[in-house]
């Protein structure tokens, strides 16, 4: 199936580097794979290399790919040694080609997790060398544009899917519920005995696999790294660990409070969500919240990354313990402002009263409070002319596009 980077990646490649990341089974291999099928017009031939292959790797430490081929993949990386210095001297070499007959061939994407993004944070840097794109599970948009035959294409069936099965292609678009349900605890099991091994020791396996459990549980709730530390008999420092290592992976997410202050929004509780909501073990409202995270953040990042944007996701939660689930913020510093509101129900379509409240502190913002069942959409005004827009979550959602 396409998916919503086939077009921007196959453009940008042409004339940088690129690089995508996002979890693990997420698409970025079939992405790669299928430049050349579905734009032949630019990219004629192509070659694909896993650093996971022995074959493969003796061609990536000798440079010795087709130079006349028009894409080269390259495939988990990070797994070589030294392997930032080796991309950036790669991204030279091919830049120096641009101005020759060969015109920069072959174009070059690397796929691989979040590790890669330490290109921006240490050691060598591709500054001004490539773009990097991040990809996310299926949303709703994408199953609609998309739709198989299992599939209705309309907004609430491709909403139903995702809830019941998670964003992630293969489960998503297995023939049963117990096909996808087997993918997903192998996909745990995977990822706990290789990439959480990998990025921490082999005696943590079992804490970091009943820390991961305990998430799980806790979708949506402002996290209290003493409470599990308490339970868990560890200490919070190493959960903190822990917790940057999920992240790193594309695992969970965190989504931290409003505030202009970027030190005081790090040091309250953030709210940790799943990138595949079918692992949230809780109620119809958990797993509805998570959802709509997973589209919001997939909706900031793709703003991100395609345009530059400051766009922002986080939630709110004021000292007298008045919150709501979600804000999109715009802008940095003292010079951000609160774009969007938004709140999560089930069935609810009376207005929620923290939301009335910051859509009268943020008249600027839209205010919009997501009903998954909703019959229909309605605009409330408020005394104070606010308006509380109540949406029908699946349609909503499937015009945040992407």
């Amino acid at each position: 199936m396409f998916r919503y980077l086939d077009q921007p990646i196959a453009e940008d490649i042409q004339h940088k580097l690129v690089i995508l990341t996002g979890p693990r089974q997420v698409g970025k291999t079939t992405l790669g794979k299928n430049l050349r099928a579905r734009y032949p017009e630019w990219f004629a031939s192509s070659q694909y290399l896993n650093y996971d292959i022995l074959p493969d790797r003796a061609i990536l430490a000798k440079h010795s790919w087709a130079a006349n081929r028009d894409l080269l993949v390259l495939d988990e990386l990070h797994k070589m040694p030294e392997w930032k210095p080796w991309l950036k001297g790669v991204a030279d070499a091919r830049a120096a080609r641009a101005s020759t007959a060969q015109q920069g061939k072959p174009a070059i994407l690397v796929t691989g997790s979040a590790r890669m993004d330490t290109f921006t944070q240490s050691g060598e840097s591709l500054a001004g060398r490539y773009f990097h794109w991040r990809m996310h599970p299926l949303s709703v948009h994408e199953l609609v544009q998309y739709a198989t035959k299992e599939i209705a294409p309309d907004a609430d069936s491709a909403m139903r899917r995702l809830l019941e099965r998670g964003g992630f292609p293969e489960p998503c678009l297995a023939a049963s519920p117990r096909t996808a349900h087997r993918w997903r605890q192998t996909y745990i099991e995977g990822l706990i005995r290789e990439d959480i091994v990998e990025m921490s020791r082999i005696q943590e396996i079992n804490t970091m696999r009943v820390f991961l459990q305990a998430l799980r549980s806790r979708t949506g709730s402002p996290l209290s790294m003493a409470s599990i530390a308490r339970e868990m008999s560890v200490s919070p420092v190493t959960l903190r660990r822990y917790l940057e290592i999920l992240e790193a992976l594309y695992i969970v997410f965190q989504v931290r409070p409003w505030h202009r202050n970027v030190a005081r929004a790090t040091l309250q509780a953030p709210k940790v969500y799943f990138y595949d909501t079918g692992l949230i073990e809780g109620d119809a409202g958990a797993k509805f919240e998570n959802l709509v995270a997973c589209h919001l953040l997939k909706h900031v990042h793709w703003q991100q990354d395609s345009e530059g944007a400051t766009t922002a996701l986080h939630y709110i939660r004021t000292k007298d313990d008045a919150e709501i689930d979600f804000c999109l913020s715009d802008g940095e510093g003292d010079k951000a402002t609160l774009t969007l509101l938004i709140e999560c129900k089930t069935t609810d379509i009376k207005p929620h009263r923290a939301l009335q409240r910051f859509a009268t502190q943020w008249p600027r913002a839209q205010a919009v409070q997501l009903v998954a069942n909703a019959a229909q959409d309605e605009d409330l005004a408020q005394e104070d002319s606010a308006v509380i827009r109540i949406r029908q979550a699946a349609p909503w959602l499937y015009l945040l596009g992407v």
